[in-house]
């Protein structure tokens, strides 16, 4: 099926619709055709919105009325090469819920250069732009910087959101639960006001993770910090607040940061451990300094020391030359893995396959 004149076709599959008798209570044609409309739209509002990612190269659509290695339980929604997988709930979610952000998130992973962290932390950018309630579900990836840069009382508004209690018998995902709760809208609203403020941010991010993508994907896993190519942007448009701190215990906090976010444990050993969020917990419990976004400015600043240049503009340097190297070769060889995959289709392993050699030219 045709999504726009200019482009190639797009094959739709509904694998197992008879074995799970999914047409006692749909016609196979009719899910195509509201698929064609669904996505017809996402792909346009995200190429308008987030121009990046023109052109999504999306060529395949599979319906997936079962779990597997490919779309997996918990995942709603999971971009291959070239293809987005969506569980049939998926849908109703996304229609009635999340506005189709799931469809747009997975879209524009088909247009990532890279994998990782740096990846996602792009594609909530484009949802949080789209719903501040994504702010809350992922707010891994930006509450340090809308904390001490726009919305100081983050922290709480957090508590009090995520804090609501749910229904864990329930078979619908607590995420959506929590999003369908009432909540107070003037503080929903004074949050969703300054969003307009972190856009310039957010596409710092995402030029930042296009103009390299293998080195920034590198130090977000060495670091092990989801949100480091944000906090590097904002250290690099936004003027810092100031620290009211001795000397001493500045540079004493900044020892801390070092020491933690040099670290090579997560590449070399396969850990997951957030260096920053290490950084904050020593200093936490080390150090007179209890107040949480002083922690925060203070990582801003060693970010700044760190990693900007006298020219103002952020430099990826990569300590660690070998580490690196074997950080790519193993993306590499997960990706020739995956091209092996029974269940993969045609059109998803020559995704992959293409995926492969631009990587190993790097």
């Amino acid at each position: 099926m045709k999504l726009f004149p200019d482009r190639d076709p797009v094959l739709f599959q509904i694998p197992g619709f008879e074995t799970f008798e999914c047409g006692k209570c749909h016609a196979a044609e009719e899910l195509v055709t509201k698929s064609v409309g669904r996505l017809r739209k996402v792909i346009t509002q995200l190429e308008t919105d987030w121009p990046q990612a023109k052109p999504v190269p999306l060529k395949q659509y599979i319906i997936q009325p079962y779990t597997d290695k490919l779309l997996q339980k918990g995942q709603l929604a999971h971009a291959t090469y070239d293809t987005i997988r969506v569980f049939p709930s998926t849908i109703l979610i996304d229609e009635k819920v999340y506005q189709l952000n799931t469809h747009r998130h997975e879209a524009l992973h088909l247009n990532q250069p890279f994998v990782g962290h740096v990846n996602e932390l792009e594609a909530y950018s484009v949802n949080i732009l789209d719903d501040h309630h994504f702010l809350f579900l992922e707010y891994p990836y930006f509450a340090d910087v809308i904390s001490v840069f726009f919305e100081p009382e983050l922290d709480t508004l957090l508590a009090d959101w995520l804090g609501r209690d749910i229904n864990d018998r329930l078979e619908v995902p607590r995420e959506v639960q929590w999003y369908l709760m009432p909540f107070d809208e003037d503080r929903l609203n004074r949050l969703k006001s300054s969003s307009q403020k972190w856009k310039p941010l957010l596409h710092e991010a995402s030029r930042l993770y296009r103009e390299h993508p293998y080195k920034t994907a590198y130090l977000t896993a060495q670091t092990g910090v989801r949100s480091l190519l944000f906090d590097l942007a904002a250290v690099s448009l936004l003027s810092l607040p100031q620290l009211d701190l001795p000397q001493e215990q500045i540079e004493k906090a900044f020892a801390v940061f070092e020491q933690q976010m040099t670290r090579d444990d997560n590449t070399r050993l396969g850990y997951v451990i957030d260096r920053k969020q290490e950084s904050m917990m020593t200093l936490k419990y080390t150090s007179p300094i209890k107040d949480p976004n002083t922690r925060r400015t203070l990582y801003f600043h060693y970010l700044k020391q760190k990693f900007i240049g006298e020219d103002g503009k952020v430099k990826l340097t990569i300590t660690d030359q070998k580490d690196f190297e074997a950080f790519l070769k193993r993306k590499r060889e997960t990706i020739s893995k995956m091209i092996d995959y029974p269940a993969l289709t045609e059109i998803e392993r020559r995704g992959a396959e293409d995926f492969l050699k631009k990587v190993s030219k790097n």
